[in-house]
C-alpha cells in the first residue's frame, strides 16, 4: 500500500496551450502580417480561428477542466468559457502550482495541429513558414521564456522541405529550444513516409541538437476505426494503439537505427501496451523469416532499438506499473494532459500518490520528474 498521502515533483511531459487570440500579433514580416491567422466571432456569438479562407471551429480542443462535468463537451465556443489557464501564461502558472505541477510540456492546439500540419498545408508557403516561425517564436518568448524552468520549449517543425525543417531545429536549439512535435503518420497527413530517406536531414538535427520528437496520439489525422458508425468514444479508448502503431512504424522505418542517439517520446499513450510490444517483438527474433530480412542490422535488434530510443508517458496505469522494468524504469514519465477532460488536474498529487506511492523513493523521483528531466536537458525551477 502506498504510504500516507506525500507531495510530489512532478514535470508533466504532455499538456496543451490553446493559442491566445493576440498569438500573431507583430510576429509576421508586414506583408503578410493582414494574412495570419486570427479569431472572429461568428453571428451565434461563437468564436473560431479563420486562416487561408478556413474556419477551426474548435479554438481549444476539449478544454474542459474546471469546469462543472454536466457541462462537458468536445468544445468550449469562446475563450471566456474557457479556463483562463488554458491560454495565459499567468494563470496556467498559477493552477499548476495549485495542483502541484512544477514543469510542463505544453503541445499546440486546434488552429496549428497538434504536429504542426495546418501551416504546412498552408496554399501560400511562405505564409504557412511565418505563420510556424511566428508560433514558435511567441512560444519561445511568452509561453517558455516568462516564467523560465516551468515550460520546456517546444516547437512546431515545417513539414514541406526536411533540408529547411533541420535548419530551423538547429537555429531554435540555440536559442534553448528542447523538443519538436511531429505528427505520427505522415502519408496521412500528405507527406513522404517514413519509410524513405526523405526525413533523414530532419531527424539528422533532431539527433545533432538532443532535440526530442515528441509524437502525440491524434496529430496524424489517424485513428483505429472499427466501423463508420460507433461512437468517437471507441476511438479515445484506443489511444494506446496509436502510439504502439507510430511506434512500430518508426522502428521499422529504422530511422532509429541510422540516427541511434534520436530521442523519440510518445505522449498520451500510456504504457500498459510497451511490455507486451517488447515481448512480441522479443518473440519475433527468434522465429526464422519474422521479419522477413527487412531488418539491416546484425548488431542490435528491433528489441533493443525500441528500448533504447523511445520513451513513453503515463496518465494513469495503475495496473501495468508493475511492468515499469520490462519497459525500463528510466524510459516512462508522467502526462497531466491539462486542460482536456482526461487531464488529472487538479487532483495530480493524489492520482500520482495512487499510482506510484508504492514504489522505491528513487522510481518515483525518476518516474514523476527525473527521466524528463534528463530526457528533455531541463532542470525544473
Amino acid at each position: 500500500m502506498p504510504e500516507p498521502h506525500r507531495s510530489y515533483k512532478i514535470l508533466s511531459v504532455d499538456d496543451h496551450l490553446c493559442e491566445p487570440p493576440d498569438m500573431f500579433e507583430g510576429r509576421l514580416p508586414a506583408a503578410l502580417a493582414d494574412r495570419a491567422p486570427r479569431v472572429i466571432e461568428q453571428e451565434d456569438g461563437s468564436q473560431v480561428w479563420t486562416y487561408e479562407g478556413k474556419i477551426f471551429p474548435n479554438i481549444a480542443v476539449n478544454a474542459v477542466v474546471g469546469l462543472p462535468k454536466d457541462q462537458w463537451g468536445y468544445e468550449p465556443v469562446r475563450f471566456d468559457a474557457i479556463r483562463k489557464g488554458a491560454w495565459d501564461i499567468h494563470a496556467r502558472i498559477t493552477d499548476m502550482d495549485a495542483a502541484g505541477i512544477a514543469g510542463s510540456l505544453c503541445f499546440p492546439s486546434q488552429v496549428a495541429g497538434f504536429g504542426g500540419v495546418t501551416f504546412a498545408d498552408s496554399k501560400d508557403q511562405e505564409l504557412g513558414l511565418a505563420c510556424t516561425r511566428a508560433w514558435n517564436d511567441w512560444h519561445h518568448e511568452v509561453w517558455a521564456g516568462t516564467y523560465p524552468g516551468r515550460m520546456v520549449p517546444l516547437q512546431l517543425p515545417w513539414l514541406p522541405d526536411p533540408v529547411l525543417a533541420a535548419e530551423e531545429i538547429r537555429r531554435n536549439a540555440e536559442r534553448g529550444f528542447r523538443a519538436v512535435t511531429f505528427p505520427e503518420y505522415p502519408t496521412n497527413v500528405g507527406r513522404p513516409s517514413f519509410h524513405t530517406a526523405h526525413w533523414d536531414p530532419f531527424f539528422a538535427a533532431c539527433e545533432e541538437t538532443e532535440t526530442v520528437v515528441c509524437i502525440h496520439t491524434g496529430s496524424g489525422r489517424w485513428a483505429p476505426r472499427p466501423n463508420s458508425d460507433g461512437p468517437r468514444t471507441i476511438r479515445v479508448s484506443l489511444f494506446p494503439v496509436n502510439a504502439m502503431v507510430a511506434a512500430a512504424d518508426l522502428l521499422f522505418s529504422e530511422i532509429p537505427l541510422r540516427f541511434p542517439n534520436l530521442k523519440i517520446a510518445l505522449a498520451e499513450g500510456g504504457i500498459g501496451w510497451v511490455a507486451m510490444y517488447r515481448d512480441r517483438l522479443e518473440y519475433m527474433e527468434d522465429r526464422a523469416g519474422s521479419f522477413g530480412n527487412t531488418w539491416s542490422s546484425t548488431e542490435i535488434s528491433p528489441a533493443e532499438v525500441f528500448q533504447r530510443n523511445f520513451y513513453f508517458c503515463s496518465l494513469d496505469d495503475p495496473s501495468t506499473i508493475d511492468t515499469r522494468y520490462r519497459i525500463g524504469v528510466d524510459k516512462i514519465m508522467i502526462e497531466v494532459d491539462y486542460p482536456h477532460a482526461d487531464s488529472t488536474w487538479p487532483e495530480s498529487q493524489e492520482i500520482v500518490h495512487k499510482s506510484l506511492g508504492g514504489l522505491p523513493n528513487d522510481e518515483i523521483e525518476l518516474i514523476t520528474h527525473g527521466n524528463a528531466e534528463r530526457l528533455f536537458r531541463f532542470p525544473l525551477a
